[in-house]
């Protein structure tokens, strides 16, 4: 049975082919055969790998140096006895730890999608009848037909077929249908260009075929990506690096000073019990409890404002990933490109028209020499486009004001570029009927049709260049009169035109006195009239998006499975790999061929110069992803198809496309654009430095809170005083500024000039020694603020409950000052504009009536220790808030008038 496996089937003959499989091609296999077959290789399907059960998923939510701070702030209040404080901090554990699991287990879909995917109905020979089975129960050896509308069942080596086109666009990128054909090939022939091959899962669009299986379920290329995909590494995301990295040191220096504290207290001779509270209110007072929730509201905000620009978040942390990504890595077809064959260039009459327009919307000029053709067209160019329009089998339809070509793509260009002249599809074909037709063939290369015209009869073609001029034997002039054909001439013509990357066709026409068409009649005498070039034409949306990347730093590669011309001119268009200066120069284009011969260590070296890569296999994708984050780039991958899902898995962050996406591609994505545009990857982006701006002016802000009440805390166990704040106040001031003043920073616009720097470096920290300079200035002015008032007003008698009382409101109003401060890092709130973020001031305004409620309601006298305060006592509190505002906006000035000397 181990001599069913072959790693080159396309390399072997049919004959040798059905030999190693040990089956028959008129017979297939005998019924008790296929019983020991599927005992030795098992049904054809993909099996799934064993994954974490869904308790262990939900377990390890929990287990990241950010929720340990919060259990730990939990327990402090179960201790403290404040029950709802406790209740509200383990809900914000509980919460983010659902999310969490309902985001995770991509793998496990991807490779359901992929089992569904490869399900269907196989028509298969068996003990020399035909049947209909389920292809879950075929075997390698088995016989079968597949035809126009069939999905391929398994990987299979074609034995005959006849005008077999399969779409492969899921597997290879490929974005025509591939014509097959029987014969052998090299055994370096790369995946995408194995014509005599049909894999698992892609679809026949066109002819029938006889082939043997020679492999099924795990061991197709399709169970070979749904492997890749199981395997591929879970990256985790710049923000989730930086966050345990910022909770692990913050985590250390909460300890650290709650220990100093504690041990500071009993060598003052304090009670062991009153330390162990004191180092539990600083420890309190140190833990950001309002910082998770924070984190993922702000996600949540930003998943929100993403689907309005056309992107659907599938995992929260990649909406703030986009913002630190380096690499975009692109398909082409679609994303990059309209997917909509346009025709570019005509050659007719030994001249060269320019087509205007994108698409099949049949709107758009045809240009000679720069300017429109005016007046009466030339007879050669109105032939040549024609003749297109009348060998044709495809038509154009408008549904919701959008064009869409009903059959084959490149008739579907040569429609819209005679309408665009003025040849309308149905009084064109009513006014010149079609009496016969010869259909296209793979072995002619060419399609024929006879038409009735004014004229006579006319046989029009389209075809291959070669076969078209073989049988021809004159040209038409622009004036539309014969003229001598130079063959040699029109071959370098069609040479021009391809090395633009365009598709070229030749069309000719020969008139007879018949209404039936024979192949003899295409054969010769005829009269060649033109070229039409045609390209999938780069979105005009994309180009403006590939320069506000390279604007942003952004590198953008293009990966495809297309052809390497085609691709680095397309490239060269969108500005892809463009230097300044040097807008004609085509970008470095890598071949997959060439790339399966580099070592890692060479790829690693490439894959940061070359733009394009053109012609590659899934696993090399996978490895062009690993080689850039090999590079330290952080790695955005778009794709749609089944060979995409791997290298989506893999990057930082993956871009699945929702129109023309596969299930198993959006599956392993974590991002989804809904209109498939490369553009919307650029708003994306866009949004996710935005998202990472205010979680760094969360912080911002949130820290100095925190360390001040923490000082605070540890200046009194230094002086010997009692605790200007308590334990519980710390938690009222902590919850209640975090919901009403913090979060409020999630809704602030982004700044201008965003997408005008480079990405964050990858191993850079959340915040800056500027940031954390500013924030240290900010927890000592909250220090001297706090600690000297409370001191003084206790020396001239103030209760202990009212000067507490005063230190708490101080406490949140320099926060309610310092919040206006934050809103921009480096900007005062008067240019980025007081209004721009109403959500701010409902925030302040809410704080203030509950500081109000804190300072003067009965029940909460209470329970938070608080009295009432005169007049003067908020005079003295505004003063001060609004001189911490003052420093701190002056700081930023003075930063502002360093950066801009040194510029």
């Amino acid at each position: 049975m181990e001599s069913l496996i072959c790693k080159h089937w396309h390399h072997c003959p049919a004959e040798e082919v059905t030999t190693l499989l040990t089956t028959h091609p008129d017979r297939g296999l005998s019924l008790f055969e296929v019983k020991h077959r599927l005992e030795h290789f098992g049904p054809n399907m993909v099996t799934a790998k064993k994954q974490r059960g869904p308790l262990i998923r939900f377990l390890l939510q929990f287990h990241q140096p950010l929720v340990y701070i919060l259990l730990a702030a939990a327990v402090t209040t179960i201790i403290l006895q404040e029950w709802v404080d406790s209740s509200v901090i383990f809900g914000v554990v509980i919460v983010n730890a659902i999310i969490g699991f309902i985001q995770e287990s991509k793998a496990e879909q991807a490779i359901e999608s992929l089992k569904q995917m490869m399900t269907t109905q196989a028509t298969v020979l068996r003990d020399s009848k035909w049947m209909q089975i389920d292809s879950i129960q075929l075997v390698p050896g088995d016989i079968v037909r597949i035809q126009a509308g069939d999905k391929v069942p398994a990987d299979l080596r074609l034995l005959s077929c006849r005008d077999l086109h399969v779409d492969e666009s899921a597997l290879t990128g490929e974005s025509v249908p591939v014509m097959k054909k029987e014969g052998t090939l090299n055994p370096e022939t790369i995946l995408a260009d194995r014509h005599n091959m049909a894999y698992a899962g892609t679809l026949v669009t066109y002819g029938q075929a006889q082939a043997v299986i020679v492999t099924t379920g795990d061991k197709t290329e399709t169970g070979r990506i749904s492997e890749m995909i199981a395997e591929a590494e879970d990256f985790s995301t710049p923000l989730t690096i930086k966050i345990a990295s910022f909770s692990k040191v913050l985590l250390i220096a909460i300890l650290i000073l709650a220990a100093l504290t504690f041990a500071v207290g009993l060598w003052r001779g304090k009670g062991i019990i009153d330390m162990f509270m004191a180092a539990i209110a600083l420890a309190v007072g140190a833990i950001p409890e309002g910082l998770p929730a924070a984190v993922t509201i702000t996600l949540a905000i930003g998943v929100n404002r993403m689907a309005k620009r056309r992107a659907i978040i599938r995992k929260l942390p990649a909406v703030e990933t986009l913002g630190s990504t380096t690499v975009i890595c692109s398909d082409k077809t679609g994303t990059l490109t309209e997917n909509q064959m346009t025709v570019r260039r005509v050659f007719a009459g030994d001249e060269y028209f320019d087509v205007q327009g994108n698409g099949y919307t049949p709107d758009g000029r045809i240009l000679s020499g720069g300017a429109a053709v005016a007046g009466k067209m030339p007879v050669a160019l109105s032939e040549t486009l024609l003749a297109g329009l009348l060998c044709n089998d495809s038509r154009l339809v408008e549904k919701d004001k959008i064009w869409h070509v009903e059959g084959d793509p490149t008739e579907g260009a040569l429609i819209t570029a005679a309408a665009k002249a003025g040849f309308l599809m149905h009084p064109t074909t009513e006014k010149m009927s079609r009496l016969d037709v010869i259909p296209f063939e793979s072995e002619r290369q060419f399609m024929a049709t006879l038409n009735k015209t004014e004229a006579g009869n006319v046989v029009y073609l389209k075809g291959a260049i070669e076969k078209i001029l073989d049988a021809c034997s004159e040209s038409l002039s622009v004036d539309g009169m014969p003229a001598m054909l130079n063959k040699q001439d029109v071959f370098e013509k069609a040479d021009e035109l391809a090395s633009n990357g365009l598709r070229v066709l030749a069309l000719a026409r020969r008139k007879v006195d018949k209404d039936k068409l024979d192949i003899d009649d295409c054969m010769s005498g005829l009269t060649f009239l033109g070229l039409q070039g045609m390209i999938d034409p780069p979105r005009t949306e994309a180009i403006v998006a590939v320069g506000v990347c390279r604007k942003a730093g952004i590198t953008v590669k293009m990966i495809t499975g297309d052809h390497a011309v085609t691709a680095t001119e397309i490239a060269r268009q969108l500005g892809i790999g463009r230097v300044d200066g040097r807008e004609h120069e085509k970008p470095e284009t890598l071949s997959g061929k060439q790339l399966e011969s580099l070592s890692d260590e060479e790829l690693i070296e490439k894959a940061g110069s070359t733009s394009v890569f053109a012609r590659v296999a899934p696993e090399q994708k996978l490895r062009l992803v690993e080689a850039l984050q090999a590079r330290n780039h952080i790695v955005a991958m778009t794709g749609d198809g089944v060979n995409d899902a791997p290298a989506l898995k893999q990057a930082n962050i993956g871009i699945a496309m929702g129109i023309t996406g596969t299930d198993v591609s959006k599956e392993a994505a974590d991002m989804v654009l809904t209109d498939d545009n490369f553009a919307s990857i650029t708003a994306a982006v866009e949004e996710g430095r935005r998202i990472f701006d205010n979680l760094v002016k969360f912080i911002t802000w949130t820290l100095p809170t925190n360390g001040g009440e923490g000082l605070v805390i540890l200046a009194a166990i230094m002086a010997g005083v009692a605790l200007p704040i308590l334990p519980v106040q710390i938690l009222w001031i902590n919850m209640t500024t975090a919901v009403l003043l913090g979060l409020m920073l999630a809704f602030e616009p982004g700044e201008k000039d965003v997408m005008n720097y480079p990405p964050r470096k990858p191993d850079s920290p959340i915040l800056s020694g500027i940031l954390i300079g500013r924030i240290l200035l900010v927890s000592l002015l909250m220090l001297a603020a706090i600690f000297s008032i409370f001191n003084w007003q206790k020396s001239i008698g103030y209760p202990l409950e009212v000067a507490r009382t005063v230190a708490v409101n101080l406490f949140v109003m320099i926060e309610l000052t310092y919040l206006f401060n934050c809103r921009s890092l480096t900007r005062s709130m008067f240019k980025i504009g007081i209004f721009s973020n109403p959500w701010v001031l409902v925030g302040s305004g809410l704080m203030v009536v509950l500081q109000l409620l804190y300072t003067y309601a009965p029940f909460m006298n209470k329970v938070f220790h608080s009295a009432p305060i005169g007049a003067n006592d908020w005079f003295l509190v505004v003063i001060l808030a609004f001189a911490v505002y003052g420093i701190i906006g002056l700081e930023k000035g003075v930063r502002l008038c360093i950066f801009k000397k040194a510029r």
